[in-house]
């Protein structure tokens, strides 16, 4: 692995290039992502406005912030399944399934905690 014997500021500095490079490829291949990132671009300033406590607040924006993580954690698992092969496999399916499952819990996580609080 390129840059496993840094150390300190230059390993974080080469973390920080890995993550905006993950970010970015997200955004380019992955529909999801992007619809996730600009409703949560729109949801976190909302969140200011409709959470009456700093809990509330956190709650909103976190829940977006989860919903995020899920989306790439499920993008990275899709990726590597299809790097693997592109052909049919009861297990590559299955990974695929299960971690668009967890997209599928976040994204009511999401809702209910909106709706929730909103209410």
């Amino acid at each position: 692995m390129a840059g496993q014997n840094l150390k300190g500021l230059q390993r974080l500095k080469a973390a920080g290039y890995n993550s905006a490079a993950g970010i970015k490829a997200c955004w380019v291949h992955e529909e999801a992502f992007r619809q996730e990132v600009i409703l949560a671009s729109i949801g976190i300033p909302l969140a200011f406005f409709v959470g009456n406590t700093p809990v509330e607040r956190v709650l909103l924006v976190g829940s977006l912030l989860l919903l995020i993580i899920i989306e790439l954690l499920n993008s990275a698992i899709e990726a590597t399944i299809d790097r693997i092969g592109l052909e049919h496999h009861e297990l590559s399916g299955r990974a695929k399934d299960i971690s668009s499952a967890a997209v599928l819990f976040a994204v009511a996580l999401t809702a209910s905690t909106w709706l929730i609080i909103f209410l």
